[in-house]
Order: C-alpha cells, then sequence, then structure tokens
C-alpha cells in the first residue's frame, strides 16, 4: 500500500486538497494495520506514516486505541455510504441484491486487515469497544432496513426486514468475511454465497 495521506480509507484526496492532521493520523494507522496489524503497530509507526510528531498525535487522540476507534467508525460509515451509493433503487431486487454484495466485497478488499481488525481485535478493547460495535451494527441495521423499505421492493413482494433478521444477516456476513481474510481468500470468492443466502432470505411468502 502507499504511504501517501488519504483522506478515508484506500481513496487519494486532490492535489490541492492537504488533509488535516488528525485525518493524515487516521490514514496513517489504516496504513499500518494493513502492513503490520493493528496489535503490532505502534504510536510511533502512525507518526512516521503520517509524518507528524507525536506530540501532534497526543494534540489529536489520547490513545492509540482512541485513533482505531475512530478510524473504524469512519470507514464503516464510508462503507455504508459506497454500499447505498452502488445501489440503484429502480433495479430488479435480485439486482439489488448483488449491487450490494458487491459494494461490501469491494469495499473490504481495499482494507482487509482493517476489517479483520474491526471484527477480531475491537472486541479485545472491552467496555470502550461496546458502545462502537453496538452504534456500527445499529447503522447497519438501518441500511439493511431502508434498501429494502422501497417502492420496488415491496412491488416485488418483499417486506421490509426486521431488526433481527438483519442482525442475522450482518452477522453471518461478518463471519464469513473474517474466515475468508484469515485464510488469505479473496473475499469475492465469497459473492455468490452471499448473494444468493440474500435472496433466500428476501425471497416472498
Amino acid at each position: 500500500m502507499t504511504s501517501a495521506p488519504t483522506t478515508r480509507a484506500g481513496s487519494h484526496p486532490d492535489q490541492d486538497a492537504e488533509p488535516s492532521h488528525r485525518a493524515r493520523l487516521l490514514n496513517a494507522l489504516g496504513v499500518s494495520i494493513e502492513e503490520r496489524g493493528y496489535r503490532a503497530t505502534t504510536v510511533s509507526d502512525i507518526v512516521r506514516e503520517a509524518r507528524t510528531s507525536r506530540r501532534t498525535f497526543y494534540q489529536e487522540f489520547g490513545t492509540k486505541e482512541e485513533c482505531f476507534i475512530e478510524l473504524l467508525h469512519t470507514a464503516n460509515t464510508d462503507m455504508i455510504d459506497d454500499i447505498v451509493a452502488a445501489v440503484d433503487p429502480e433495479a430488479p431486487w435480485r439486482t439489488q441484491i448483488r449491487q450490494a454484495v458487491e459494494a461490501y466485497v469491494r469495499s473490504i478488499e481495499a482494507r482487509p486487515a482493517l476489517t479483520l481488525s474491526w471484527i477480531r481485535e475491537l472486541p479485545a478493547l472491552g467496555p470502550t469497544a461496546r458502545p462502537v460495535q453496538r452504534q456500527a451494527m445499529e447503522d447497519f441495521i438501518q441500511t439493511l432496513i431502508a434498501l429494502t423499505d422501497t417502492d420496488r421492493m415491496r412491488a416485488a413482494g418483499i417486506s421490509t426486514i426486521s431488526r433481527s433478521l438483519a442482525l442475522l444477516m450482518l452477522g453471518g456476513l461478518r463471519e464469513l468475511t473474517a474466515v475468508a481474510v484469515e485464510d488469505g481468500q479473496p473475499v469475492s470468492d465469497t459473492t455468490e454465497t452471499m448473494v444468493d443466502a440474500y435472496i433466500a432470505l428476501l425471497l416472498p411468502r
């Protein structure tokens, strides 16, 4: 991965845009996670990658964990935005599912180590991490509900999914993703499984 500063994980700013110290530190942590993992990353690694100082880091973040939590929140928001933007609400419902899954897979494959850190390492932070996990899951639940609560879906006989079903869908998706990354397999290899499962769960009854 490049060490150039980015405005969001996996994308580069315009030539004239100068990211803030905070944005540079967040992206530096993202780069370091992809290169050496979260646990092995130190504040020194982050400031070296960001080309700034430890003093600047501690002006922005109290700890490495605080920086990590904000990075994950930003990455989660970016992923949701990408998924929503990829779905054409006028397309056939099966096509919409494929569009959403493929956007998810592209987002994961742009930063697989960060995704694995989210799933496996964030819980290890204990009580500090729990509100972040709950909010992230809530954001995804609301996204799935919104994507199924459309005229096109209703016309196809698809009911707006419940919170329980959304949680079930997301839990399985996260574990399938984590196993693929841990095994060194392309997450895209699971695309058809994800699409088939979501279609089966949403089929009109």
